[in-house]
């Protein structure tokens, strides 16, 4: 009889990390380090397991993700919340680290079964550098945002340094700006996608580099995985004759939020986005719901765009649409 394929669930934090394997109870743990990374290798080889699944964790699971991969595994780095949501549908309610590492590998067990696991695709080192430089952009203007709003209601005696504050984070901002378009010169696929882009009325250097950056998938994946993937994919909530209103759910909140800031400008200027949110409105969607109904449109339109390689152009998109 053909042994059961095994499946490996790791809890990471920052000092440790939990292993949990499944079919069965193995269990062992390791600290979060060099040595700890290199005997978790070690031992999780010899189990050949079929797939090893990581949270996403902030960062502290990346070197052993990064590792596990380079010996040959196959690794996905998923999100917790997709993990707790399948714990209780097992009824496991409580929470520890070796408990969360054993759901870990019955998560993987169960998505790799139903081709569900996102595997984990390693980038080159100008491609880290660039997500990282995104991602210090997006905080900077956070803070920027925070203390601006300070300054409104300032008293006199902290207004100077929040007036300080607001110089070096402008100064940060232009700096990290400089540097996001010196290494996306040396990126030449990602520029071609960034002028290809940023030709779309509506799509600004933020939104552009956050989806060259945090969204690899787009143009890769179907028009239905893509939304589901950002979050702006309505789901049906019904249950015999109960016919709830479609919600959408989960996604990448990083991307979806920025689409948000970018969305408010597509529906003036865009011409195939303005008339789509004006019929919205005038059949009584509430605003939120015709901005998100634009945003899933935009992300198709520019998933399309670079699954066929074409520039923008309305009248193309129009009949790609009418014909689907």
């Amino acid at each position: 009889m053909e042994a059961a394929a095994k499946y490996v669930g790791i809890d990471v934090s920052k000092a440790r990390l939990d292993v949990g394997v499944w079919p069965g109870k193995e269990r062992f743990s390791t600290d979060n380090d060099a040595r700890g990374i290199a005997e978790l290798v070690e031992r999780v080889v010899q189990l050949a397991p079929r797939a090893v699944v990581l949270e996403s964790s902030g960062g502290y699971e990346l070197l052993a993700a990064g590792e596990l991969h380079a010996a040959g595994l196959t690794v996905a780095v998923v999100n917790p919340r997709q993990v707790r949501e399948f714990a209780r549908s097992l009824g496991r309610l409580a929470k520890t680290d070796r408990l969360d590492a054993l759901v870990l590998a019955q998560f993987a067990q169960a998505a790799e079964s139903n081709d569900r696991l996102p595997t984990l695709r390693l980038r080159d080192e100008a491609e880290s550098e660039f997500r990282a430089l995104v991602a210090r952009r997006r905080q900077l203007v956070q803070m920027l945002t925070a203390e601006s709003n300070r300054k409104e209601h300032a008293a006199k005696v902290i207004r100077k340094s929040i007036v300080a504050s607001i110089r070096g984070l402008k100064r940060a901002s232009k700096e990290v700006e400089g540097q996001l378009r010196e290494l996306l010169a040396k990126l030449p696929e990602q520029q071609a996608k960034a002028q290809q882009l940023r030709a779309v009325p509506g799509v600004g250097p933020q939104l552009c580099v956050t989806l060259l950056a945090h969204l690899p998938e787009l143009g890769q994946l179907k028009r239905r995985e893509i939304a589901a993937l950002v979050g702006v994919a309505p789901f049906a909530q019904e249950s015999g004759r109960f016919k709830g209103r479609r919600m959408i759910w989960g996604g990448r909140a990083s991307v979806r939020n920025v689409f948000y800031m970018a969305i408010l400008s597509a529906v003036k200027y865009n011409p195939i986005l303005q008339p789509h949110y004006q019929a919205l409105l005038e059949r009584g969607k509430p605003c939120k719901v015709a901005m998100v109904a634009c945003i899933r449109k935009l992300l198709i339109i520019l998933n399309a765009m670079l699954r066929d390689r074409r520039p923008w152009n309305p009248n193309y998109l129009l009949d790609l649409q009418h014909s689907r």
